[in-house]
């Protein structure tokens, strides 16, 4: 996996911008030796996420027993309250779908964009798109980000 990010307390992803006051209570899964996601966890928890880590060897049968599409994988993938939520996904996004409740399985940030929470590498922050998607892998856009 990649090495542990600079982690950029500047970033703006740990600027609390989405309230939400349920369940804040998220399980974690992550390959143990990946450093990224030890660095996403830490934004989770600066958002007031009560983070359930759990380490394990076997990525690809828990984004399949999540209905994580292939094409929409990254590093990690997070469940909280019926909602899975792929990769690098900022916490405010997370808040949002929590309070409003769309019909979706969960929400992705495929592959592992430079700049996004938990892969900070300095000032560079590529653009990306938080993409959400239905029990059928069907994807669409939920968010995008372009300057940061």
């Amino acid at each position: 996996m990649n090495p542990d990010p600079i982690l950029a307390e500047d970033s703006g992803w740990d600027q609390i911008t989405e309230t939400y006051d349920g369940n804040m209570e998220i399980t974690v899964y992550r390959d143990p030796g990946c450093g990224c996601c030890s660095a996403w966890i830490k934004h989770l928890e600066r958002h007031h996420f009560r983070v359930i880590d759990i380490k394990s060897g076997e990525m690809a049968a828990i984004k399949q027993r999540y209905k994580v599409p292939d094409d929409l994988s990254s590093c990690h993938t997070a469940v909280i309250d019926g909602y899975v939520f792929e990769g690098h996904v900022p916490a405010d996004d997370i808040k949002r779908v929590l309070k409003e409740r769309p019909e979706i399985t969960g929400l992705a940030v495929p592959g592992m964009p430079t700049g996004t929470p938990g892969m900070e590498q300095g000032g560079r922050k590529d653009p990306f798109a938080v993409i959400q998607f239905d029990e059928s892998g069907n994807p669409d856009t939920f968010h995008e980000y372009w300057a940061y």
